[in-house]
């Protein structure tokens, strides 16, 4: 167990009738980044929560650490820096206030807490807003202020649940630039996320849940090569084009053509892309073809969502939390 920083075996929650938790395994090298994808009502926050030592499973085990968060959740708490769904900061408080509170209560220093304060506070970009209330901040602000909160101790382990919700995108990067240290660092970073560009951006390794249970996982290639590889698709220049485009994209295809009569426009799955479309190519000229576009189109977080789940991922988890606040 000791490679994982984070392992979790067989753990299951309900609320009521509601199987929040199904049985789900995962384990989180040391070190490294997982991230944890699913639409609502998946299990993630859930997950979170028992990691994090604010729920008991109903069974089933997990350690952070080293430390399981049933047996021993004051070691897990001293091991974690959490930063969940909705920015968590006193807004009585300045921002150096916060961050200073949260380092003396992480046992710190005052002196090394108010420096690790000033550190985070240039890191987020919040120098200038360090001695306003932070009621005063703008929601963007008072985000990063939380993120800030959740590294004050530097912790082995942090638990980001959708971290850059709220962010415009100078601070969703800046963001995503900072995990990226972490982890260089050696911190190991739990990750649950409603951008599935950030876990293609972010994640070494993604575990899928959807309705309790982890019913994919792998790294980003490796979920999008279980649902068919690429397609070719290419949109010619009149319709009278059309017909000899779906001639030429059945022969180098691999599965079932899709087109747009009014746009002129068809694409086949294929194996081999490259050499698929270096061939369609050679074709279209011979058959003295105009091609508009052409582009050779790998499967993206989406397409592994709908998919596997049979529906995207949506925007936020509040019909989870909805689901357990109704059964507490």
């Amino acid at each position: 167990m000791n490679q994982f920083a984070v392992r979790v075996e067989g753990l299951k929650k309900s609320f009521g009738s509601t199987q929040a938790l199904d049985g789900v395994d995962l384990g989180i090298p040391t070190g490294t980044v997982l991230g944890l994808l699913g639409p609502n009502g998946a299990g993630k926050t859930t997950m979170v929560r028992v990691l994090t030592t604010l729920l008991k499973p109903d069974a089933g085990r997990a350690w952070v650490a080293g430390h399981d968060v049933v047996v021993q959740p004051q070691a897990v708490r001293r091991s974690i820096g959490l930063s969940g769904q909705y920015a968590a900061v006193d807004e009585n408080l300045t921002g150096i206030e916060n961050l200073y509170m949260v380092g003396r209560l992480y046992g710190l220093s005052r002196a090394v807490a108010r420096a690790r304060a000033k550190e985070l506070l240039e890191r987020f970009r919040l120098t200038e807003a360090a001695e306003r209330p932070s009621k005063t901040y703008s929601g963007g602000m008072r985000r990063r202020l939380d993120l800030a909160g959740a590294l004050v101790a530097a912790p082995p382990v942090v638990v980001l649940d959708e971290p850059t919700t709220g962010l415009d995108p100078r601070g969703r990067l800046d963001t995503w630039s900072l995990i990226s240290e972490l982890v260089g660092d050696g911190t190991t970073v739990l990750l649950t996320t409603q951008y599935l560009e950030e876990a293609d951006q972010l994640a070494d390794n993604i575990v899928v849940i959807d309705r309790g249970r982890a019913i994919a996982r792998g790294t980003s290639d490796e979920l999008k090569a279980q649902i068919g590889g690429e397609r070719l698709q290419v949109v010619v220049a009149h319709p009278d084009q059309v017909a000899i485009a779906r001639s030429v994209l059945t022969d180098v295809g691999t599965g079932e053509l899709l087109v747009d009569e009014h746009l002129r426009r068809v694409s086949v799955p294929v194996s081999g892309g490259t050499k698929a479309l270096i061939e369609a190519l050679r074709r279209f000229d011979a058959e003295g073809v105009e091609v508009l576009d052409v582009a050779l189109q790998r499967p993206t977080l989406d397409d592994v969502f709908l998919t596997l789940t049979g529906h995207l991922a949506e925007e936020t988890e509040q019909a989870e939390m909805k689901t357990e606040m109704a059964a507490s």
